[in-house]
C-alpha cells in the first residue's frame, strides 16, 4: 500500500555518525538512551537531558541492549550474552547463543514476562545462516531457523502477540505467544506482505495501541501498521537506511531512530549526509517503556 510519507519535522539527537547504528532503547530510570553501532564495535550512551555523550568502546559486535536492574545490564553479541556492569563497563560471560562462529547477534527485544527474543545472523548476510532464539534466564531455546536478517522482533501490549521478520524474505509475521512465557503457542502466520514493496522491514516498536512502528531500510521512513497488518502511516526519515526506533522521554511519547551508512560508496555517501546519525523524529507517541529483562 503506497502512502504519502509526512515530512521530516524532528532533528537529530546525535551527530555522530555510526556505520551500523542499532539496537536502540531508552532507559528511564536514567534518562538515558542506548544504542550500538554494531560494525563499530560502540556501545552510544546519550543522556537525553542534558545531551551528555558516552562512545564506549566494546570487546564484541553488540547489537542489544537490556536493563536488568540499575546496576547491570544485558547484552547481545557475535560471542554470545554478557552482564555489564554499569558503573565500571565491565563484562561478565552469562550464556552462549549458539556455536557459529561466522555469525552475530541483530535484533531482540525483550518480552513482558521479561524473556529476550533475539536473532542472529551471518556477518556477511548469508542466506539462511541465523536464527531467533528465546532466552529465559540462561535457558536459550532455538525459535526458527533459516532465517537471513532477523529484524522487526517485537510484543503486543498484552504480551499475547510476536512480531518479527527475516528482511531478506520481507513479510511482516505475528505469531500468538504464552503471556506468561514469550513462548509461542502457535504456527507464524504473515500479517503484512513487503516483498513487492521498496525497501527492508528493519527494526520495530509496538507501542500502547498496539501499533508498530517499523524503520523502513532503504526507504527513508518508519511505517506504522496496525494489529491487522493493515499500513496506516508513514513518517519520513532523512537517512536512507533508517533502522530501527525506540520510544524514549519521561512519558515515552517521543520517537528515536537510529540509521547507518553501512554498504554506501562515497558518492552514496555524500547524497545521503545524515546517514548513520540518531533522530527525533518529532512527533507524539503513545510508547511504552522496555521491560527488565529476569535474571
Amino acid at each position: 500500500m503506497m502512502i504519502d510519507p509526512v515530512p521530516f519535522s524532528g532533528r537529530i539527537l546525535c551527530n555522530l555518525d555510526s556505520a551500523l547504528g542499532e539496537g536502540p532503547t531508552f532507559d528511564p530510570g536514567s534518562g538515558t538512551a542506548w544504542w550500538f553501532n554494531i560494525t563499530g564495535q560502540e556501545l552510544h550512551e546519550l543522556h537525553i537531558e542534558s545531551g551528555r555523550k558516552t562512545v564506549h568502546p566494546l570487546p564484541f559486535l553488540g547489537s542489544v541492549l537490556a536493563v536488568i536492574d540499575p546496576a547491570r545490564q544485558l547484552i547481545a553479541s557475535d560471542q554470545g550474552l554478557f552482564l555489564r556492569d554499569t558503573e565500571s563497563g565491565k563484562f561478565s560471560p552469562f550464556a552462549l547463543l549458539e556455536d557459529e562462529p561466522a555469525n552475530r547477534s541483530n535484533d531482540g527485544r525483550v518480552h513482558p514476562s521479561g524473556a529476550l527474543w533475539i536473532g542472529t545472523m551471518g556477518r556477511g548476510a548469508e542466506k539462511h545462516s541465523g536464527s531467533i532464539y528465546h532466552v529465559a534466564g540462561n535457558r536459550v531455546t532455538k525459535l526458527y531457523g533459516n532465517i537471513s536478517i532477523p529484524n522487526a522482533i517485537c510484543f503486543s501490549p498484552d504480551g499475547a502477540t510476536a512480531y518479527f521478520a527475516d528482511t531478506d524474505v520481507n513479510q511482516l509475521m505475528r505469531v500468538d505467544i504464552d503471556p506468561a512465557t514469550a513462548l509461542p503457542t502457535g504456527d507464524a502466520v504473515v500479517l503484512a506482505d513487503e516483498s513487492s514493496s521498496p525497501g527492508g522491514l528493519d527494526g520495530a516498536v509496538c507501542d500502547a495501541d498496539g501499533l508498530i512502528w517499523n524503520a523502513r531500510w532503504g526507504a527513508s521512513s518508519v511505517d506504522v501498521y496496525k494489529p491487522d497488518g493493515q499500513k496506516i502511516a508513514r513518517y519520513a526519515v532523512p537517512a536512507t537506511q533508517p533502522s530501527c526506533p525506540a520510544f524514549f522521554g519521561a512519558k515515552a511519547d517521543r520517537l528515536l531512530v537510529t540509521s547507518a551508512w553501512q554498504g554506501m560508496d562515497g558518492a552514496a555517501r555524500a547524497a545521503d549526509p545524515d546517514a548513520g546519525k540518531t533522530f527525533d523524529l518529532g512527533i507524539e507517541v503513545k510508547g511504552r517503556f522496555e521491560p527488565a529483562f529476569l535474571l
